[in-house]
């Protein structure tokens, strides 16, 4: 590399996470508040923008993950931290439970076996309930329900803002990050990597390779090889209208199959109902397009658990990405000789378990011989808040101008958004932080002003980035 070569920041971090993804933004939060100094680096003008821009927004406890598995270890470790932070980070939770409701003869046959795992799995306040009992409880379901696994400690949460906040207290606290800056190469000395981008390099003792669907390509470039390889798995989502919440308390969990936990029906924090994710596996890493032969498979699949969907008009339908490996169970490993630890294959659970993954992954870089002082008095950023039932901006005695009157965002929310500590750089980190467009009509009669209001504060401009199709 030329002596010339420009620096991205001119120390050497203690740690550089590449991704910028939930886990990615979950680690630079522990390792920052670890004492270690964290540069965190994503190649796209906004977080999220990778497979953790679209999930289902569920807290899981752990229920159903495999015993014995990292994957359980995670989640629980995770589920449990984010209990522990919610109330010092502002974080919304909506303890709702779910019922694994069966729909046929042999899916009943199997709730005890389901039953069985959770209280294996350390999750003992599950219980096995009648059909009548489940009626009772969510009067909406099909008749043909006719039992279920009921778990109490499955929560709804913002799938979003939780990370931004993660993120806002790394950097509150030191971390430094670096956007629109896709990692092409890197080397390592014995020592330190230096990590180059298009942008400039950047140098650091330990890499964290939270890459997400890009995780195995990454390992392979710069160790030389990966222990796992990445199919993507496309999941579509069909989201009904705020009228339709109404119709469902508890989440709607079906009982799974060896390859996927199947179609959820689940309410949103923001006032929806949605059903999804389908399971399609698929060569491309950056597909996430919808079809509507597979839409129509999953309102028809709605309509057939919860009948009064046929009534209730669609707001939104997208898609999102998974990182699939050829195994079940999450792939974190160290390469001491190098550095390098790589956290890939998280799967659907990577909202619940990113809080432990970084735990967890802290524990490896300490047996890795790193050791570092934790902050003693950390500062504390609070969430912003954007479920139906929190104090929005536009229920304040002087709201100013409504922009997006489906979601009732204010100008000032949107002002807010782009000159944030994380400030929204495309019309996507724009949704995520404030969700603007995200309502009834889809931006229809909101989009004219974001333009005005965005001009000169995103990398594309709105009209060149909408054409583009990459919104979620």
């Amino acid at each position: 590399m030329s002596k010339t070569q420009k620096f991205l920041h001119e120390e050497t971090f203690d740690v550089a996470i590449i991704g910028a993804g939930i886990v990615g933004c979950a680690m630079a939060r522990r390792f920052t508040l670890e004492g270690a100094r964290v540069a965190l680096i994503e190649k796209a003008p906004d977080i999220l923008d990778g497979a953790s821009k679209a999930n289902s927004a569920i807290l899981h406890t752990g229920f159903d993950a495999p015993s014995g598995s990292l994957e359980l270890q995670c989640v629980q470790d995770g589920h449990a931290e984010y209990l522990n932070i919610r109330e010092s980070l502002g974080l919304m939770l909506d303890p709702c439970g779910a019922y694994v409701v069966a729909w046929t003869p042999e899916e009943m046959g199997n709730l005890e076996a389901i039953h069985a795992k959770a209280h294996e799995n350390g999750v003992t306040d599950t219980k096995i309930i009648p059909a009548t009992a489940l009626h009772q409880s969510e009067p909406n379901l099909a008749d043909h329900a006719l039992g279920a696994v009921h778990v109490p400690g499955e929560s709804l949460i913002d799938p979003w803002s939780a990370p931004y906040v993660y993120l806002r207290q790394a950097i509150e606290n030191g971390a430094e990050t670096f956007l629109s800056s896709e990692v092409t190469g890197g080397a390592f000395d014995g020592t330190s990597w230096q990590i180059t981008t298009p942008s400039g390099a950047l140098k650091a003792r330990t890499i964290l390779n939270c890459a997400g669907l890009y995780g195995d390509l990454l390992d392979q470039a710069l160790l030389g090889t990966a222990k796992f390889n990445i199919t993507p798995r496309k999941g579509q989502f069909v989201v009904f209208d705020k009228a339709a919440s109404g119709l469902l308390d508890a989440v709607i969990l079906p009982v799974p199959t060896e390859r996927t936990k199947g179609i959820v029906l689940f309410r949103t924090v923001f006032g929806n109902l949605a059903v999804g994710p389908t399971a399609e596996d698929q060569q491309s890493r950056s597909d996430a397009s919808t079809d509507k032969a597979t839409l129509e498979g999953l309102i028809k699949a709605a309509h057939k658990m919860l009948p009064a969907l046929r009534t209730m008009p669609i707001t939104a339908t997208y898609a999102g990405l998974r990182p699939a490996t050829e195994f079940k169970d999450y792939q974190i490993s160290p390469t001491p000789d190098k550095n390098w630890i790589t956290v890939g294959g998280i799967r659907s659970t990577g909202l619940s378990g990113a809080l432990g993954i970084a735990r967890h992954v802290f524990g490896l870089y300490q047996k890795m011989g790193h050791e570092h002082s934790a902050i003693k008095s950390p500062t504390t950023p609070k969430a912003t808040v954007l479920a139906q039932t929190g104090p929005r901006d536009w229920t304040q005695d002087t709201p100013g101008e409504i922009v997006c009157h489906c979601e009732l965002v204010t100008r000032r929310e949107i002002e807010a958004a782009l000159t944030a500590p994380l400030p929204a750089r495309s019309l996507a980190g724009l949704k995520r932080q404030t969700r603007a467009t995200m309502g009834r009509c889809q931006g229809f009669f909101c989009t004219a002003r974001l333009a005005e209001l965005t001009e000169g504060h995103f990398v594309l401009p709105m009209a060149q980035e909408i054409g583009t199709g990459d919104q979620p």
